[in-house]
């Protein structure tokens, strides 16, 4: 029987042993990193944590709605045993009913019936490192390649353990500066995450010097069993000019290859972006975000206007 828990009725240990053993489990769904993207988490468990699903829930003007947190792509129901639609649906269905708004990102292997509910797909791109970096380079494009070759000319040092404050500023100063909807609130929970995982040796850091040693692209990784997850990176433009991201993107793949795990590049929906991972050989995997809302016509207007999402 699924059962809803507030968090301070979840048991921790049985959480992260069900994400451990599960067939589908990722890095986000951690209880460690859920407390940091979205300290207060609830959930939904069946069968003395045999399945899970996080709630990141919130209350705004009286109304409680459940969200997609930042640097969490996929949540959604996590299992030990076989999972199938009908299981997923039976989450959904227990929702609790006080919850007015859902906005969720299900994981790539939850599967949902496009016809019964309101649904987008998004991309998302892998690459499998069971293959070793030879033949992995080998595969790719012709552009990619290129970038590589033009990196590789211009004296560049791959350095693993910057600090996550630089890796942040690089963003920051960049493109972050365009980015309004990102506060110094959502900074200082990444960078709480990246020192946590680190600790936890679920994470890394890298960053790509110029040879005048000036720091020119920076990134963090996740990682979990099963997967490397290109999580957050910075760059500026003299790393653009000297390929150094590319640089960077593919000594990861020699320095973790072969091995067991995927390396997930997070996105995207955008299409250059999308061309971008796609050139280092990563294939296209979709995820549903689900939305389902249970307000009535006034309140999803007053929704609107305020900005509730």
């Amino acid at each position: 029987m699924i059962v809803y828990l507030k968090h301070n009725e979840i048991n921790k240990l049985k959480w992260d042993d069900c994400i451990i053993k599960s067939f589908n489990g990722n890095a986000y769904a951690y209880s460690w990193y859920l407390d940091i993207v979205h300290e207060g988490w609830d959930a939904l468990v069946d069968d003395d944590y045999q399945r899970v699903m996080p709630l990141t829930l919130r209350t705004k003007y009286g109304l409680t709605y459940f969200y997609q947190p930042f640097y969490t792509q996929q949540l959604g129901v996590f299992s030990t045993t076989i999972l199938n639609p009908d299981i997923v649906e039976k989450f959904i269905a227990n929702i609790p009913k006080h919850v007015k708004v859902i906005d969720v990102n299900f994981n790539n292997l939850n599967s949902l019936d496009i016809k019964k509910y309101q649904t987008i797909v998004n991309n998302n791109y892998l690459l499998d490192l069971i293959t070793d970096y030879p033949k992995l380079a080998h595969a790719y494009s012709t552009n990619t390649k290129r970038n590589l070759k033009k990196a590789n000319s211009n004296n560049l040092t791959f350095m693993k353990g910057i600090k996550p404050e630089e890796v942040i500023g690089l963003f920051r100063d960049n493109r972050g500066r365009d980015i309004h909807k990102w506060g110094d609130e959502n900074y200082l929970i990444l960078n709480r995450l990246m020192y946590t995982a680190i600790h936890k040796g679920m994470g890394f850091t890298c960053g790509v010097y110029s040879e005048h040693n000036e720091l020119c692209s920076g990134a963090f990784f996740l990682k979990n069993k099963t997967h490397l997850t290109f999580l957050f990176s910075g760059s500026n433009e003299i790393a653009r000019n000297l390929g150094a991201t590319t640089y960077l993107i593919d000594t990861v793949i020699k320095n973790n290859s072969p091995s067991n795990r995927i390396l997930d590049f997070e996105g995207s929906n955008n299409e250059n972006l999308a061309r971008y991972y796609k050139g280092f050989g990563a294939k296209k995997s979709t995820y549903t975000r689900l939305e389902i809302n249970r307000l009535n016509i006034l309140l999803k207007l007053l929704m609107k206007v305020y900005n509730m999402r």
